[in-house]
């Protein structure tokens, strides 16, 4: 039976869970929304992961691993972007690459510093609860006590729905995604907004990393996002490319990856490896278009070429 505890504990946790695919959300989404998949998000979360690790064990302070992350990452975004928009290359092999390198090029790291059988631990950012809800009571310490980074990827979040539906930024992001060509023949820049978009996930993607080693577990371990990338784009096309629902899929999948935590406590007994897969295939059922009718952007994977 659900108790009034381990109901807060299950919302607590899937907040805490959801929080990484949200932040990359919303990055992703403005990227897609440009017309560019950015499909090295994965890739670009575990670098992210691996660089505040670092940062904050080399400085001490993990407010300077964040920054150190969202900094190191703009070389990987550039890439992703150069590949992409100016080479006009393949998305998906340009993000499969760039994921590939990642992996390896955090292993690698990782070894050669902490060494292959290290259990380093670094410092963590702190946890805050906002205006002091519920403070010192069951609802407040578990379901609000967050780390301060979610509170402000929420805020991000709101601007930059905000900004997409009601400003003139929106709306070139959303006609270079549409209609390039006309974009172009207005005068702006397809190039400028897609590589802007592109930057902008990427350093969503490192914060979202970041909150997942030094927020969450305070190290960092080999390919410790484990596919949470590739959620991330899943949850942008459960929610159909709008950033409301979208927001509700990434909470649905933080839910359905709290419960392999929560049902062993209600003595219900279901497979360890389906409470493991079942944000998967939520996924799988999203991508494969058994939730409703999907509506991408027009341009969504075609490079552009000024004629």
């Amino acid at each position: 039976m659900m108790t009034y505890e381990l109901a807060a504990i299950f919302l607590g946790s899937a907040l805490r869970l959801a929080a990484p695919l949200l932040l990359a959300a919303t990055g992703e989404l403005v990227s897609q929304k440009s017309g560019v998949l950015n499909t090295s998000v994965e890739g670009m979360m575990l670098t992210g992961a691996f660089l505040s690790a670092y940062g904050s064990w080399l400085t001490g302070s993990p407010t300077l691993g964040l920054l150190i992350a969202m900094i190191g990452i703009i070389p990987l975004s550039l890439l992703q972007a150069f590949l992409s928009i100016t080479l006009r290359s393949n998305q998906l092999v340009t993000g499969i690459g760039i994921n590939i390198l990642a992996l390896g090029g955090t292993t690698l790291a990782y070894r050669e510093i902490f060494g292959a059988r290290s259990n380093m631990i670094v410092p963590g950012l702190d946890k805050w609860t906002p205006f002091g809800l519920g403070h010192g009571t069951l609802i407040g310490d578990t379901i609000f006590n967050q780390v301060w980074l979610v509170y402000l990827g929420l805020v991000i979040l709101i601007l930059t729905g905000i900004i997409l539906r009601y400003t003139t930024l929106g709306i070139a992001i959303n006609a270079v995604g549409t209609a390039p060509r006309a974009v172009d023949q207005s005068g702006l820049s397809v190039a400028k907004i897609r590589y802007g978009a592109v930057l902008f996930s990427g350093i969503m993607s490192a914060a979202a990393g970041s909150l997942i080693s030094i927020g969450d577990i305070h190290t960092f371990t080999e390919g410790m996002t484990n596919g949470i990338g590739f959620l991330v784009i899943a949850a942008i096309i459960f929610g159909n490319w709008k950033i409301g629902r979208t927001t509700l899929a990434c909470l649905l999948f933080g839910a359905a990856s709290s419960l392999q935590f929560q049902l062993p406590l209600l003595n219900i007994h279901v497979p360890t490896a389906l409470l493991i897969v079942l944000p998967y295939l939520l996924a799988l059922l999203a991508v494969a278009g058994l939730i409703g009718r999907q509506t991408a952007p027009a341009a969504l994977t075609q490079p552009y070429q000024r004629s």
